[in-house]
């Protein structure tokens, strides 16, 4: 297969800050149980004219800003979103035009909170292929946009930001080692946003425009599930703990990520998380994860970084990488 690399990334999350003490005087909550509960202290949400198109060219902007990157020869775009701006046409489409990238090909890809992952992987296939040479890779949602702030059970959980990377062909340094892909449509009534059909699995749905989900069944699949997949990566990459740097898991909630590493004894100072700041923003936990950790100077070019999404679906995807991007020419400030 043709070599890829991942050169740059760029992240972005809106300015506005729901803390958890607002959230008190909005629903039946409190600080210190959201915390507990939850890890998480405040997220970030867009503003109503604001919306995830606006979240993808802004985190492109970095990306290009701190890597001195150009993105006009771009040949792909693809955005991992649940929380488009219209059902269509596709939110690359509208990057696409914005960012002035003439000829390239652009899709929208929906895969939930490992969307992502599989965005990634789906532009190392585009590469490896030989049929493209540079590909935008976003993962991006608002999901505060269909969030119900009359659900404490949700409502405490999610925010919204974008995170970018690009994807380019490269023999000499490649990022690729392994990946597993899965899904298990069993567990679907669990997370879903309604739609055109109003029954899944036989079920019927409730018809609402805001996100639904059952986290004690979404708790226990992914406790059940993700350690062994992780280690199927593991396996088929013969690759041991002791040499993955970093774990990014998705950062859906900080008391789901600690039974995940406790399974797979992996230590917690190595797992790297967005939530805190930041809330469960979906498609964009992974990205938005590895940035901070770039930024607080804990990545390091050389890194083995393994990266595990799972959401809605129910569908999860892992990847494990070597980084090695381009040299920072500004020095990432703070999000």
């Amino acid at each position: 297969m043709i070599g890829a690399r991942i050169t740059a990334i760029g992240t972005y999350v809106p300015e506005k800050k729901l803390t958890n003490f607002e959230l008190e005087r909005m629903v039946e909550t409190n600080n210190d149980w959201i915390i507990q509960r939850t890890g998480i202290h405040e997220r970030r949400i867009s503003r109503p004219d604001e919306f995830t198109s606006d979240l993808c060219v802004a985190a492109v902007k970095d990306l290009m800003k701190r890597y001195n990157k150009k993105v006009e020869d771009v040949d792909m775009i693809i955005v991992a979103t649940s929380t488009p701006d219209f059902p269509f046409p596709s939110v690359s489409s509208i990057i696409q035009d914005r960012l002035g990238i003439t000829q390239t090909g652009a899709i929208d890809l929906s895969a939930a909170c490992a969307g992502f992952v599989y965005a990634l992987h789906t532009a190392h296939t585009f590469i490896a292929s030989g049929l493209h040479k540079k590909v935008l890779v976003i993962g991006a949602d608002t999901i505060s946009k269909i969030t119900d702030y009359t659900d404490r059970s949700t409502c405490i959980l999610f925010g919204d930001g974008a995170g970018a990377v690009l994807v380019e062909k490269d023999e000499q340094s490649k990022s690729f080692i392994g990946f597993h892909l899965g899904s298990d449509g069993k567990g679907a009534q669990h997370v879903y946003r309604s739609g055109l059909s109003k029954m899944v699995n036989g079920i019927e749905l409730l018809d609402t425009q805001y996100l639904v989900q059952n986290g004690r069944e979404v708790f226990r699949w992914v406790v059940r599930n993700v350690p062994d997949s992780v280690k199927q990566i593991l396996g088929k990459t013969k690759t041991s703990l002791e040499q993955v740097d970093w774990f990014i898991p998705h950062s859906a909630n900080l008391r789901l990520i600690e039974p995940i590493c406790e399974k797979l004894e992996f230590p917690m100072e190595k797992t790297l998380y967005s939530l805190v700041n930041f809330g469960n923003t979906s498609a964009a936990t992974i990205p938005l994860a590895l940035d901070l950790g770039i930024r607080e100077g804990k990545v390091k070019n050389g890194d083995r970084v393994l990266m595990y999404g799972f959401g809605a679906g129910l569908v999860h995807a892992g990847q494990l990488l070597e980084l090695n991007f381009d040299e920072l020419i500004n020095i990432p400030t703070p999000l």
